[in-house]
């Protein structure tokens, strides 16, 4: 398992816990989402894989969370052809490291990807909410 199998943009099934789950006290995600390794950060020296997921999902953010709407193209290219409409959530993210995790995905391979274009889009509001200091839920153990 290495960052190669998984790239910033990859589209994969992953146990998200929402920041609200986790504020309830709960440290599990009560299902399997569509999220994206938005980014990836390499630590050689820790030989760690740190990162940034995003849920996503077929029902319009709330008033306290910020999404961005996922362009039809985008969903195919997601491989979320099941959804007529979908949005990726980035007030709050999941701060994970691949190796360690216990939620991400190891065996199965992407089931998508994002364009370039959409990423950097979707990485500079995610940076917004990273820099505030809000948003972050820990799956770390």
């Amino acid at each position: 398992m290495t960052i190669d199998q998984y790239k910033e943009g990859h589209i994969v099934l992953y146990a998200y816990l929402w920041k609200w789950q986790r504020d309830l006290g709960r440290d599990e995600g009560e299902k399997d989402r569509p999220a994206c390794v938005a980014l990836a950060f390499r630590n050689d020296a820790q030989n760690l894989t740190h990162l940034v997921m995003l849920a996503i999902s077929g029902t319009p953010p709330t008033a306290d969370q910020t999404a961005i709407e996922i362009p039809q193209l985008e969903l195919k290219r997601a491989g979320l052809t099941d959804s007529k409409r979908g949005w990726i959530t980035v007030s709050e993210y999941n701060y994970d490291i691949l190796e360690q995790s216990w939620d991400f995905p190891i065996n199965s391979p992407p089931q998508g990807r994002f364009s370039r274009p959409f990423l950097k889009k979707v990485q500079a509001a995610t940076l917004i909410t990273i820099r505030s200091k809000k948003g972050r839920v820990d799956r770390t153990r």
